[in-house]
């Protein structure tokens, strides 16, 4: 990579400004949620399922409808995997629709259900399971995902698999060995602020596989320092929210 010692610089500058909280947005998406305790499964469910429907909208409005749904006892059974397996389909479509956690009225809730699905026959409702039985290994948990995508709809996809662990790891009480796997999750704000550092070019960025190039991109810059791929995920994303107001 050209210049990535230039590169470093600026990233390490983005940095030092979000810690100082001069990138604005100090609220995420995720704040909205019931403050439930960290080492709870439903905690866990709560970032997990809602996850899988994080595409192609705005994510905070996708938590604040979230944090409704449960904070309403008459939708918060969603958020039970027992539950949703039992439930109708008009029933589960009316629940997630309340408060617009579900956008697509048939595509979504069918993606909520699979998910529910997964965890609760493979294990037994508490998707802790998943991180205990994989020794808290984001490889081995990324394996398993892309060994079993189907069962886990949109969540094992490149960008929200890896935003998702951030969120798990950042949400919870877990703990991972390897949190060097997770990787940046490029989606159009930390496409665009890649290409505002450097990372990739203006044609690299119109390639279909410009996420793929991306995530390598940033393993390559920040391979040695002490920083992880993910540890950039929020200040970029800050950044390129603000339209790049803020200069490096």
């Amino acid at each position: 990579m050209k210049n990535s010692n230039k590169i470093l610089k600026r990233v390490y500058r983005l940095l030092e400004l979000y810690k100082a909280g001069e990138l604005g947005g100090e609220k995420m998406p995720e704040d909205e949620n019931p403050n439930l305790p960290k080492q709870s499964p439903e905690n866990y469910l709560y970032f997990t399922l809602p996850m899988a429907l994080n595409y192609q909208r705005n994510s905070y409005a996708l938590w604040e409808g979230a944090n409704k749904t449960w904070m309403d006892t008459e939708t918060r059974s969603v958020f039970s995997t027992k539950a949703v397996t039992g439930m109708s389909e008009g029933e589960l479509k009316d629940k997630l629709t309340k408060y617009k956690v579900a956008l697509q009225q048939n595509k979504q809730p069918v993606i909520w259900r699979t998910l529910c699905s997964t965890i609760e026959r493979n294990f037994g409702g508490d998707i802790r399971l998943l991180f205990s039985e994989s020794n808290y290994s984001v490889q081995k948990i990324k394996k398993y995902i892309e060994e079993h995508k189907a069962d886990f709809p949109y969540l094992g996809g490149k960008k929200i698999m890896n935003y998702w662990l951030h969120v798990i790891e950042q949400r919870t009480d877990a703990f991972f060995s390897d949190r060097a796997n997770i990787n940046v999750a490029p989606d159009t704000h930390i496409i665009q602020a890649s290409e505002k550092l450097g990372i990739i070019t203006p044609d690299e960025k119109a390639k279909s596989n410009v996420q793929d190039i991306v995530a390598d991109r940033w393993k390559q810059l920040l391979s040695g320092t002490e920083y992880c791929p993910i540890d950039i995920h929020t200040p970029m994303w800050l950044w390129s929210r603000g339209k790049f107001k803020v200069e490096l």
